[in-house]
Parts: C-alpha cells; structure tokens; sequence
C-alpha cells in the first residue's frame, strides 16, 4: 500500500512540475487563453450549481433586464439567459471534445495504418481522405444533420464523418518519415507488429501534432455546432449558444425592445471567447511542440 501512495505521490509531483514548466513557457496570451477555457469548463461542469434558474422554463418576466434576480436578464418567454449560458457551454464543449477526440484519434489511426501499410489499404485511406476533403462541408452537413435528425448525437457524428480526414492527411506524412527511422525498422525487423508499433513509437512520436490537430478540430466543431444550432438543425431539447442566437432572431419584436442588442451579444460573446481560445491555445501548443515556430 505504501509503494502504491508513493508511487501516486511521486506521479502528481512530476504532474505540477511538468504543468508548472508548460505554463512558464506560455506567452501573456497563451496563459489569458487557457484561463478562459477553464472557467468556460468550470461554468459547463458547475452549471447546475451557478445557475439559480432553470434553463428550461420560464421563472420571470419577458425580456428583463439583467439585475439581481436574473444576472443577464431573460429572454420574450422569461427564460434565464445566464441559466441557457452556463448550460449551452455544456453542448459546446461536448461537441467540440467529442468530435476532437473522435476524428482526431481515428484519422490518426488511419493515417498510420496507410503510412505503415502501403499498398491497396494506403490506396483505400488516401482516396477517402481526397474524397472527403473535396466535398463541400457545410452544405454536406446540413443535408446529413436534417437527414439524421435534431440531436447533439447526430452533429457529433456528422462533424465526426467530414473531419477525420484532415488529421489523417497529416499523421501519415509525419509517418511516412517516421517509419523510415533506424530503430523502428529495427523493431519492426524483430517481430513488432503495428499495434506495438503505434503504441510505443508512432503515437508517442507523433502526440505532440495530434493534440495540435485536436485542438483545431475542436474549435471548428463549436463555430459548425452553433451555425447548424442557428439553422434550426441542432437538438431543440438543449440550449445551446447557436439555438439562442436562432431563437434571439426569430422574435419578431426583437429590434423594438431595448435589450435585443444583450439578447444577442451574450451567446455570441462566449462563443467568439471559446474559439479564440481554442485557437490561441492550439497555436501555443504547437510553439512547444515545434520550437522552431
């Protein structure tokens, strides 16, 4: 028990220092990123206990201003605007993690297998990978998700369909280079077969890229959420930033009222905070990983 707890003691001391050295090295904007995607996570996590109102149903009057009892006031049917943030953030970083995590690990595992392979399965990858990026994606995605139906199930996996592609291309260059290295050819010369390959060599190698991909997946997942949310694709049952901004629209009356600029501003704000940081993130990232940049 006691190699156990200090083998765990010894793993998050190596933890903090690695995270400790990572943020030293960040630049003023990497770090105001990375704060701000932490308390977006915080208020999607924390939702339920940040929040006073349901984001669901009504618990005012229409179209208050922010004060007190609503602290970004509420919209034509009394529903809490800081209620439909806190949880919209959910679906956002759902939808962007989920098809990072998705796309980025499958098209990676393409991408090597065709690199390690060759042949007719490389043949196969790469034409699907042509096939994929050719298309138009938006109008593509739009088809798919009302063929699919409203749900942040079917967004993920058509967001998932059209970008695997994209990392795919990616790790297999790197891996084409990287499979013509000294000691991976001697791995593979005694008996390493792909699996132990790609867990010992190839994905360590190459992780560093692939987060760099993730991170980019991730941020055009959330801008393609919340525009196919807007379009009245997205599931109607989640307040997702794209939905308010579709449903701030749709009211009628919105440029008689005094607060339709708030209305508006709100959802959008956080999701311009989200993909900016995504962004500046992923180029941080990247900056590490390749000093050179």
């Amino acid at each position: 028990m006691s190699i156990l707890t200090s083998g765990i003691k010894s793993s998050t001391a190596m933890a903090y220092r690695s995270s400790k050295r990572i943020w030293r090295n960040l630049s003023l904007m990497g770090r105001t990123a990375t704060v701000i995607l932490i308390i977006l996570a915080v208020m999607a996590l924390f939702a339920p206990q940040l929040t006073w109102h349901p984001p669901d149903a009504s618990s005012g009057p229409a179209l208050a201003p922010p004060g007190n009892t609503h602290l970004l006031g509420t919209d034509d049917l009394g529903y809490d605007l800081w209620s439909m943030i806190c949880f919209g953030a959910r679906i956002s970083l759902l939808v962007g993690l989920g098809t990072a995590l998705l796309a980025g690990l499958g098209g990676a595992f393409l991408g090597i297998a065709a690199a390690f392979r060759g042949g007719w399965l490389e043949r196969i990858i790469m034409r699907l990978v042509d096939i994929t990026i050719v298309l138009p994606d938006l109008p593509v995605m739009i088809i798919l998700a009302a063929f699919f139906g409203p749900s942040v199930r079917n967004i993920i996996i058509v967001l998932v369909l059209f970008s695997w592609a994209g990392p795919a291309r990616l790790i297999r260059s790197q891996a084409l280079m990287l499979k013509e290295q000294p000691y991976i050819k001697m791995a593979a010369h005694y008996g390493g077969n792909f699996f132990y390959l790609l867990k010992r060599h190839f994905f360590p190698e190459l992780l560093p890229l692939l987060t760099v991909s993730m991170i980019r997946l991730a941020g055009m997942a959330v801008i393609t959420e919340a525009s196919l949310s807007f379009l009245g694709l997205g599931d109607p049952t989640s307040r997702s930033w794209g939905l308010i901004i579709n449903h701030a629209v749709s009211f009628s009356g919105i440029y008689f009222t005094p607060f339709w600029k708030w209305w508006l501003l709100y959802p959008w704000l956080f999701l311009t905070l989200l993909v900016v940081s995504l962004a500046l993130v992923g180029r941080e990232t990247e900056r590490l990983a390749d000093p050179r940049l």
